[in-house]
């Protein structure tokens, strides 16, 4: 019994001797501590006040150091704050500005990181001799302005400093070369001008330095290169001039290296690249850099990722020799728009998981099966889709005396030179052919106006939609059965196969009645799914396939629904074989019927919804921005938009596409062989053939993505404009609550989330603006789309000056700039008509709207931000008192 009791009591020494060491550990680590400074108590209470943190977070009552979400305290004091993600009151949203004086009373604080947390205002000044504590710095798309505090250099402890995606002016401060313990220097998406300090050399402890998308200029300090342990280093979307400095083959320890989109030319040193051992990424894509590409850049051992398109390197890739470390699945190089020529080496297919080759002048053959990771698009090359033509590569080697292989033609040959003859016999059959030949041009132009009347006179009518704007097969009127712009174009199926693929075209398997045929589902005999469109040439436009299946042949872009094959078997039907979407479009997806004990219904989330936006303008972007002339969609809707079984987005309904009307680049020869026919109204009675037209109907849809009202793209009736008339004035650029009385309820979304809601209510409402001049490029909603926070978390009010760099943030300082000054300058009278058709909206409350995978490769043209991008909205409106 007594040997019990001891045991019993040794047991409980031990439990209380474990309790007793957890504590003093929790002790030793801050934990657990209330705070024991009523000074800092009261200075975190004021910092609860200005910045209006809820609460729930920051209770009164409790203790910040046991009970305060983001306070960090060592020993009962307090050495951290992280307020980043927090929300606050209603008041607290209603007044943000950079209000932080209790920090001051903080003596050992480390750390502060209210990175998204809205503090509009400027650093202040006493923050290096007030916080001389502080070694981390946080203030990411906080909306701060101003200059970047001199002062900032003095703060001797500081480690890492964060000012991204705000709106800081000025230069770069020198005294940041101050900071000799900085590790990470962060300064990226300013509007930062001046040079880039060579100071910056002197930060030795330092090893990553962000400086990219500013309005920096001149050269890249030679000084850079002396910073030993620099491991990522990204100067892009600048102003930079001049050429890389060798210097920067020092950085031995260098991982990233991203220097595009500037204006840097010149050869890539040789001398650079074989010493960057270490470097893993590499971006030069949109200078103007020149000369061959370097040998050395096939034998860096560790390169894995290689963008330098854009630029204007030349000469052959024939003495290519690949490194054997970085083959394989994460070797992808980017190497398109550039001047190389020659052959194409075999040793190039098999040894990458991506490679883009387009937008040169390469020649020669390329195996079929070796280029399903290569991309050669705007080449020479032989018995390949999509290629410059014999003009433009004939002339390329011509200028510089190289041989060209005419697309394997074989070459004519040759005469023998005859003598030279007098010089006065040569003049006169120069002058003899110059007459025969004016005179010949005046004959076959007489023809062709003839040819041309003639067509323009017979029967304009279509038997069903309107008569058709852009290039069509010329000609006899008759359908061709083997049209030449069917080559290549997929597979050419027989009826039969297409018969049994979709059950005899049964009922059962229509899918719906379209405007240019019958859409049936099917599936081939090998088990792919497939779409056929049936196009009955008795109820439908003889010339609607034709003009479709022109654009395949023209534009080759992953967001148009990928054409799989034809049958032109029948003279009087004709069967276009699409690929499959399995979720159907978008207006049967946005909602779809479960077999759930629920509502029955799906409502697809925010991220897919914003998914959905950016592909479709990408799309778009690509007809109106990347063809010659452009092209027009014109069924912009719902129903157009497909998607397929990742919700990734293809268009659809391109029958409807014409060029441009009015466009100015179209050849002369293209405009005379144009059938002459009126293109179909827009709501407004205007030509729907423009790219603002498209414009307008995609705002249509971002609002049923944002709303989830079905149906409004569809149409423009009367129901429409009335509910375009009570949505519209609940989107403004000064209230983001006001969005949500309109945003679909069944979205189920965050505060961080509301943010790019009410982000792409903006830019759909920029979209719907009454005057075609004053919509938005679709390629500027895409960037908006891809940059959500930047519509909304943007602050240029204090920027007067217009920007002119074409950069990557030119668009949203346009954006941001042109409904600032339309601000300031005054608004018309409230009433005016808002939409695309005379029965118009009336604005109530106050609108506006703000505004980075494509590569885009003109960075040197310096416009007016006006001509950048047009101001999207007039401001009508007194702005709302809440």
């Amino acid at each position: 019994m007594k040997f019990s009791q001891a045991l019993s009591q040794t047991a409980m020494e031990a439990v209380l001797e474990v309790i007793l060491v957890f504590f003093l550990i929790q002790c030793a680590l801050g934990q657990e501590v209330p705070l024991n400074s009523s000074v800092e108590r009261s200075a975190l209470l004021d910092l609860r006040s200005s910045l209006g943190l809820r609460t729930v977070n920051w209770p009164i009552k409790g203790d910040p150091c046991t009970n305060w979400t983001g306070v960090h305290c060592q020993n009962g004091r307090v050495v951290g704050i992280n307020i980043s993600g927090l929300k606050r009151t209603r008041l607290g949203r209603m007044n943000p500005r950079f209000s932080v004086d209790s920090l001051a009373n903080l003596t050992l604080l480390q750390s502060f990181n209210v990175s998204g947390f809205l503090l509009p205002g400027s650093i202040p000044d006493w923050f290096n001799y007030r916080l001389s504590s502080l070694q981390v710095l946080d203030l990411r798309s906080c909306l701060v302005s101003g200059p970047v505090p001199v002062s900032l250099g003095n703060m001797s402890r500081l480690n890492e400093l964060y000012l991204s995606d705000n709106n800081l002016t000025g230069n770069v401060p020198a005294t940041l070369g101050q900071l000799m313990e900085i590790a990470v220097l962060d300064l990226s998406r300013n509007s930062l001008t001046g040079s880039v300090p060579s100071s910056l050399s002197l930060l030795g402890n330092i090893s990553r330095l962000d400086l990219s998308s500013n309005y920096l200029s001149g050269p890249v300090p030679i000084e850079l290169g002396s910073i030993s342990g620099l491991q990522f280093l990204n100067l892009s979307d600048n102003s930079l001039i001049g050429s890389i400095p060798v210097q920067l083959g020092e950085l031995s320890r260098l991982i990233e290296l991203d220097f595009s989109r500037n204006s840097l030319e010149g050869p890539l040193p040789d001398a650079v690249l074989y010493t960057l051992v270490q470097l893993q990424i590499l971006l030069l894509s949109g200078n103007k850099l020149d000369g061959a590409i370097p040998g050395a850049m096939w034998s860096m051992p560790n390169l894995h990722l290689l963008d330098v398109s854009g630029n204007r390197f030349t000469g052959v890739l024939s003495n290519f020799s690949l490194n054997s470390n970085i083959t394989g699945a994460y070797a992808v190089f980017n190497l398109s728009n550039n001047l190389l020529y020659g052959t194409l080496p075999t040793s190039i297919l098999g040894n990458f998981s991506l490679i883009d080759l387009s937008s040169n002048y390469l020649q020669g053959k390329v195996l079929d099966n070796s280029r399903n990771n290569i991309t050669l698009h705007r080449n020479c090359l032989q018995v390949v889709r999509n290629q410059r033509s014999l003009e433009d590569c004939s002339l390329f080697y011509a200028e510089r005396g190289l041989s060209f292989d005419n697309f394997g033609a074989q070459q004519p040959t040759q005469t023998p030179v005859p003598p030279p003859e007098p010089k006065k016999r040569r003049q006169w059959i120069y002058i003899l052919v110059g007459l025969l030949g004016g005179l010949g041009f005046i004959v076959v132009l007489a023809l062709l106006m003839v040819l041309v009347l003639r067509k323009c006179n017979k029967g304009r009518v279509n038997q069903r939609g309107t008569a058709n704007v852009g290039p069509v097969p010329g000609g006899n009127s008759s359908l061709p059965k083997d049209p030449a712009i069917l080559s290549g174009l997929g597979e050419s199926f027989t009826y039969e196969q297409l018969l049994r693929a979709t059950g005899g075209f049964s009922e059962i398997n229509l899918i719906k009645h379209g405007h240019s045929g019958d859409l049936y589902r099917g599936s081939l005999e090998s088990g792919i799914p497939i779409v056929v469109k049936k196009v009955d040439l008795h109820s439908f436009k003889k010339e609607s396939h034709l003009l479709e299946l022109e654009l395949f042949s023209k534009v080759l872009h992953s967001r148009l629904v990928p054409l799989m094959g034809h049958n032109f078997d029948h003279e009087n039907e004709k069967l276009l074989v699409y690929k499959y979407m399995p979720h159907g479009d978008l207006a049967n997806s946005l909602f779809r019927v479960t077999t759930s004990d629920d509502d029955g219904l799906q409502s697809l989330d925010w991220i897919t919804r914003l998914k959905i936006a950016i592909g479709a303008a990408e799309g778009l972007s690509c007809l109106h921005h990347e063809c010659n002339p452009p092209l027009v969609h014109r069924d912009v809707q719902a129903s157009s938009i497909l998607l397929d079984d990742k919700f990734e987005v293809r268009l659809g309904s391109l029958s409807e596409v014409r060029a441009q009307e009015g466009d100015s680049h179209q050849s002369l020869l293209t405009r005379y062989l144009r059938k002459r026919q009126p293109s179909e109204p827009g709501p407004s009675g205007l030509s729907s053939a423009t790219c603002a037209y498209d414009a307008y109907c995609f705002g249509k849809v971002l609002l049923e993505l944002v709303t989830g009202k079905l149906g409004i793209s569809r149409t423009n009736d009367a129901g429409t404009k009335e509910w375009l008339d009570h949505t519209l004035p609940y989107i403004s650029i000064y209230d983001k609550e006001l969005v949500t009385k309109i945003v679909d309820p069944s979205l189920m979304i965050d505060e961080d989330l509301l943010e790019e809601v009410w982000a792409m209510a903006i830019v759909a409402r920029s979209c719907l603006n009454p005057k075609p001049s004053k919509r938005p490029p679709m390629k500027y909603i895409l960037k908006a789309l891809e940059n959500p926070l930047k519509v909304v978390r943007q602050d240029s009010s204090n920027s007067s000056r217009l920007r002119t760099s074409s950069s990557r943030r030119s668009w949203t300082a346009s954006f941001f700039d042109s409904w600032r000054r339309s601000l300031s300058e005054g608004a018309p009278a409230p009433g005016h008509a808002y939409g695309e058709g005379t029965n118009g909206l009336r604005q109530t409350g106050r609108v506006g709207s703000h505004g980075s995978h494509r590569i885009e490769h003109s960075f040197s043209a310096k416009r007016l931000s006006n001509e950048i991008f047009p101001e999207p909205l007039e401001m009508q409106d007194v702005e709302r008192q809440d």
